[in-house]
């Protein structure tokens, strides 16, 4: 199959924690992009804590102008309630270490692109030394030590981080984490008495209780985690509701810029708020104090990004609906590089909106990727 001139490889591999599953399938698995009958010196590598990148919408963009790309995706695609970070970064590690050693690559560049932006610097970070992860087996620990690294990242439409993104999400008038009906009013930014544009006096109390709300829940995850763990039991289950809720999504004078207002990635806020999908929306115990806790979690974004000294490109597209032109301030910011660069450009999230948008994107990639070179 051939899709614009590039041609995907099915790429299958174990991972140094993870066994076949029993119909066969291997934990880490994607496509690798390239034009046909070509083998680059240069590849980007991209993947998400749970979202499918093997048909990434760059991919063909950057294979037919003559770089590789692999959309890689950990065991955890489609199984974010079950994340845990160290094993991600080792099922990225296999995806970097296949493109160095099986397809000839000289060249990787790290896409952090969406949620994917914090992962990619942790896998990064890892890979340079920053020995953050929790005390692990002998084998995860091992393949930790030995992460290969790349040569370049780019953080393209990326959110700061897991626990920051989803607390700035977060609904902080829920009163009762076990009933998505419950609100304290006074906090709710869907009732008439709260509307747009907001004080800065609300916005300040709205974004000190939306912390309160993510270490309520850490606190209650390590309570139970304890209880259940006393009792022989490993892990539960639980449900978040309510996480379309950031301000921005309903006052476009805050972090302003060519979005949509109001309005998310589901569409309307409001309705979005009070529905089951949302990111976070299950989690393990141990998911929630590996990926969203804003006080146990190694994917916070800045903390990584400190230890990312590559050569950087962040670019933000100023339609995006969840992503805002402060958080790639802040992403440019904290990485450690001193090559760096912050680009702004029209579209949406993915630049689904508009062709020239995506051709746009991906000549300014392409141009930058070369010149580091």
């Amino acid at each position: 199959m051939t899709v614009d001139g590039a041609t995907p490889t099915f790429v299958s591999l174990a991972s140094p924690t993870a066994r076949r599953a029993g119909a066969g399938g291997a934990p880490c698995q994607g496509l690798y992009w390239s034009a046909a009958g070509s083998r680059p010196p240069v590849a980007v590598i991209a993947s998400h804590y749970n979202v499918d990148f093997a048909e990434h919408y760059l991919a063909p963009y950057l294979a037919s102008r003559g770089l590789g790309f692999l959309g890689w995706n950990t065991r955890y695609r489609g199984a974010e309630d079950l994340f845990i970070l160290e094993h991600a970064l080792i099922d990225i590690g296999e995806g970097v270490r296949w493109l160095r050693t099986e397809s000839g690559v000289e060249t990787v560049v790290l896409l952090g692109n969406s949620g994917g932006g914090s992962l990619m610097a942790a896998y990064q970070a890892a890979a340079a030394g920053d020995r953050y992860w929790r005390d692990l087996d002998a084998r995860a620990t091992s393949a930790l030590e030995n992460l290969i690294g790349a040569d370049l990242y780019i953080s393209l439409n990326a959110h700061p981080g897991r626990p920051e993104v989803l607390t700035a999400w977060m609904d902080p008038s829920v009163t009762d984490e076990t009933d998505p009906t419950s609100r304290d009013p006074e906090l709710d930014p869907f009732d008439p008495r709260n509307k747009p544009p907001y004080s800065q006096t609300f916005i300040a109390r709205y974004r000190d209780a939306q912390r309160e709300r993510n270490q309520r829940i850490t606190d209650w995850a390590k309570s139970e985690l304890t209880r259940l763990e006393t009792a022989g039991v490993a892990d539960r289950i639980f449900p978040l509701f309510r996480v379309w809720a950031d301000l921005r999504f309903t006052d476009g004078t805050i972090d302003p810029s060519d979005r949509i207002s109001p309005g998310c990635y589901a569409g309307d806020p409001a309705a979005a708020n009070r529905g089951p999908v949302g990111i976070g929306r299950a989690n393990t115990l141990k998911t929630w104090l590996s990926m969203w806790s804003l006080e146990t979690s190694a994917c916070r974004g800045a903390d990584r990004l400190r230890q990312v000294a590559l050569p950087s490109l962040v670019v933000q597209s100023l339609a995006d609906q969840g992503v805002f032109p402060s958080d790639a301030r802040a992403i440019f910011e904290a990485l450690a590089a001193t090559d760096k660069g912050l680009e702004f450009l029209p579209g949406r999230h993915y630049f689904e909106d508009d062709e020239p948008a995506r051709e746009g994107v991906a000549d300014l990639l392409t141009d930058w990727i070369r010149s580091r070179l």
